[in-house]
């Protein structure tokens, strides 16, 4: 057998309903101990899944795009692009927002709190939160969440329930 016929192989992560393509890209690269210029690399798409991490989609993801980087995730293109947010859709990028009632009840970031036109959980009509009650620090990328708490203070998200407020 010739080394070039060897097909390298990945610890599979099966995205969440709603999920973000930052939490999905992140939660990969952790599984297979890879860091985003690896992922880049090996998908041939450079520096784009880091600029997709931090929810950058100018210009959107083409579907070559999307297949270079489905063929690496073993996941159906289509299912990657309904981690992206739909077409005319703004993104604010910073703060990245979280309701800690949908984190408790599935542990993903939703693409749909960093809509521009979100500003709160549509399911449980609370206001999302930017920021970790306890110390006021800014939430990290979903892609760099590991355990679901704050990373200054380690504030899980469960107990943060508590400090949302209704709308």
């Amino acid at each position: 057998m010739k080394v070039d016929e060897i097909q390298p192989w990945w610890f599979l992560v099966e995205p969440l309903e709603g999920k973000s393509i930052s939490h999905y890209l992140g939660r990969f690269r952790r599984a297979n101990e890879l860091s985003p210029t690896q992922l880049g690399k090996i998908s041939s798409l450079g520096a784009i899944t880091s600029r997709w991490e931090k929810f950058r989609f100018n210009p959107p993801p083409n579907q070559e795009q999307l297949e270079a980087l489905a063929k690496v995730v073993a996941i159906d293109v289509d299912r990657l692009a309904q981690m992206l947010p739909p077409k005319g859709v703004g993104m604010k990028l910073s703060p990245i927002r979280l309701c800690a009632v949908c984190y408790v009840e599935n542990p993903c970031h939703r693409m749909e709190w960093q809509f521009k036109q979100t500003d709160k959980c549509s399911k449980h009509k609370l206001r999302l939160l930017s920021e970790c009650p306890n110390c006021k620090a800014r939430f990290q990328i979903p892609a760099l969440w590991i355990d679901g708490w704050c990373s200054r203070c380690f504030l899980s998200f469960a107990e943060m329930v508590k400090s949302q407020k209704a709308v």
